[in-house]
């Protein structure tokens, strides 16, 4: 079974309260919610932090999520109950602040995955906030076995790539029409924030929304990249 797992909370030091500052008219992590229910998948989850369950709930609800709270700074152990709880064999890992993640580059890098049987794969070069990870279930369950320092812990994925003598790893680098690293599209700040509000009102326009090749030239055309 692979599943879309996206991991959110609502505390941010940068910018507080972002999850569920305003995009669209929608709450920022119902937004990617949308954007991520267009990756294949045999289940939705949202992975949130204990404190944030009860402000999430309706959201998953609406666009179809399962919810499971866990630890807030032990991401990877909350990934793995996520994996025990719901008999996952790969996990599709995106994270909260991202209403931009390319779902066609998503089910691309997760077929590669699949087909090489890659314990780690994602694309390099992607715009930062565009891209999610495909991991399988397995290796996720050995790291949290192994992984000691706190990074890899709150992090995820690091212990798997760092360990390339381990893991079977695949990070090519993004396809041309997504190559774009010096495009920010993730929310992390109030700049990223107020960059998102007019990038997603001009979004709304096209009929292939979450398509990276759209979000790239939107994005050119209204900052002049």
């Amino acid at each position: 079974m692979t599943a879309v797992v996206l991991q959110a909370r609502i505390d941010s030091s940068r910018l507080p309260g972002k999850a569920l500052l305003p995009l669209g008219g929608k709450p920022v992590v119902l937004c990617v919610m949308e954007a991520l229910s267009r990756v294949p998948s045999d289940v939705r989850i949202l992975a949130c932090t204990e404190d944030s369950y009860n402000d999430f709930l309706p959201l998953a609800e609406k666009a179809g999520f399962e919810i499971f709270s866990g630890s807030k700074d032990d991401v990877l152990d909350r990934y793995c109950k996520v994996i025990q709880k719901f008999q996952v064999d790969r996990v599709i890992r995106a994270t909260g602040d991202n209403p931009f993640v390319f779902a066609d580059a998503a089910f691309s890098v997760n077929n590669e995955a699949a087909a090489l049987t890659a314990d780690y794969a994602g694309y390099t070069g992607l715009p930062y906030g565009a891209g999610v990870e495909s991991v399988s279930a397995e290796a996720l369950l050995r790291a949290a076995k192994e992984a000691e320092h706190p990074y890899e812990r709150e992090h995820v994925c690091p212990y798997l790539y760092n360990h390339p003598e381990i893991f079977k790893i695949h990070r090519p680098a993004a396809p041309v029409q997504w190559n774009c690293p010096n495009i920010r599209l993730t929310i992390d700040t109030q700049e990223d924030y107020d960059r998102a509000k007019e990038l997603y009102t001009a979004l709304n326009k096209e009929p292939l929304f979450y398509n990276g090749d759209i979000i790239i030239k939107k994005y050119a055309e209204i900052f002049r990249t």
